[in-house]
């Protein structure tokens, strides 16, 4: 069978590119093994415009988040389903020492930071002593039912082959990808955290990251917001919040840990007022990088492979923007986000 590109990984990232490619008119084939504890699939769905305990923007937020609430508006309607809705943050200043930077910052970060009216109006809810700032807009996708319709959509056009992708079976040439019984111009590699052990890729500077977060049932609370006070209560598929999450830099493995859920659940007893039962636990390894910026585009060497990768705890707001950038770089010949580009990292992956 001959299509035009071959897409190794159905995440957000080969969720959007397969997406904007077979909008194109292009023939796509995705390889991908579902995998329910994927870095994508357990994703909390934040888009937060302001990042980090100094509260700065995110990088490009005022192009990213626009673009991504109009992707997603745009692919939940193909998809019959209802995909992005504004849910800001409510931030609780665990001291005084934070309170007071968010005060700093408000004035500057107007279109973003937000004074309470009343800073009682949660105490039926939480325990907190310095008050709360409010991000405004932030937006909360539905990830798992994206990645779901989508699937069964790349089923029904006979897009998908459901397993694990085995070097063995690619040859790769300038001009052609062969896979199995498959040819296709070019091969894109959207892998996430294997991406670190891609041939092709391995050079370019990851950084392994493993994150936890706990599923729960917190009967009472509202879905209106995300809270946060050191860890985020998010709302979640099926009436439920997803907690957490942590950023391990040193792990021995990727199961999800005791010390995570006893610290995060001791939190929440001195933090919540309502009840709380935990009903899953889970990690996983997030494709995160040491620039803090994506790997979208061609290999400088090999310009039939190409990559989106690296997007680590922005994917739901990058891969959006990012995968639509690669497809018009691929199939117009445009420009990628410097950046982002790849080939910032042409000397490293020439040797």
């Amino acid at each position: 069978m001959v299509v035009d590109y071959i897409i190794v990984g159905q995440g957000l990232a080969g969720t959007f590119l397969s997406w904007n490619l077979q909008r194109a008119g292009k023939k796509v084939w995705v390889i991908d093994q579902w995998q329910p504890r994927s870095a994508s699939r357990i994703a909390s769905g934040v888009i937060n415009p302001i990042t980090g305990r100094r509260m700065v923007r995110t990088w490009m937020i005022e192009t990213l988040m626009p673009f991504a609430v109009d992707a997603y508006t745009k692919f939940g309607h193909e998809l019959g389903a209802s995909l992005v809705r504004q849910c800001n943050i409510i931030d609780f200043h665990p001291t005084p020492q934070m309170k007071l930077a968010f005060l700093e910052r408000a004035p500057e970060e107007k279109e973003f930071l937000k004074l309470p009216v009343d800073e009682n109006s949660w105490r039926e809810y939480f325990e907190y002593d310095f008050g709360y700032g409010e991000t405004d807009p932030c937006w909360l996708v539905d990830i798992n039912t994206m990645l779901k319709n989508w699937r069964q959509q790349l089923e029904y056009t006979q897009s998908l082959s459901p397993t694990i992708f085995n070097w063995a079976d690619c040859s790769i040439s300038p001009q052609e990808i062969r896979y199995q019984d498959i040819k296709a111009g070019k091969i894109f590699f959207c892998e996430g955290a294997a991406g670190a052990d891609n041939p092709y890729f391995k050079m370019l500077p990851y950084a392994r990251n493993k994150g936890e977060a706990l599923i729960a049932e917190i009967p009472g609370l509202p879905r209106t917001h995300i809270f946060k006070q050191g860890i985020n209560i998010v709302p979640w598929q099926d009436g439920l919040f997803w907690i957490g999450s942590s950023f391990e830099w040193e792990f021995k493995d990727l199961l999800p840990s005791e010390s995570f859920r006893k610290k995060t659940e001791q939190h929440l007893s001195r933090w919540l007022k309502l009840p709380c039962r935990v009903l899953d636990h889970f990690a996983g390894e997030r494709p995160a990088n040491m620039e803090r910026r994506p790997f979208a585009g061609l290999h400088p060497v090999m310009p039939s492979v190409g990559i989106l990768n690296g997007m680590g705890t922005k994917g739901c707001t990058l891969a959006p923007y990012f995968a639509n950038q690669l497809a018009e770089h691929v199939l117009q010949g445009t420009a990628i986000e410097p950046l982002a580009d790849v080939k910032r990292f042409t000397r490293v992956l020439s040797r």
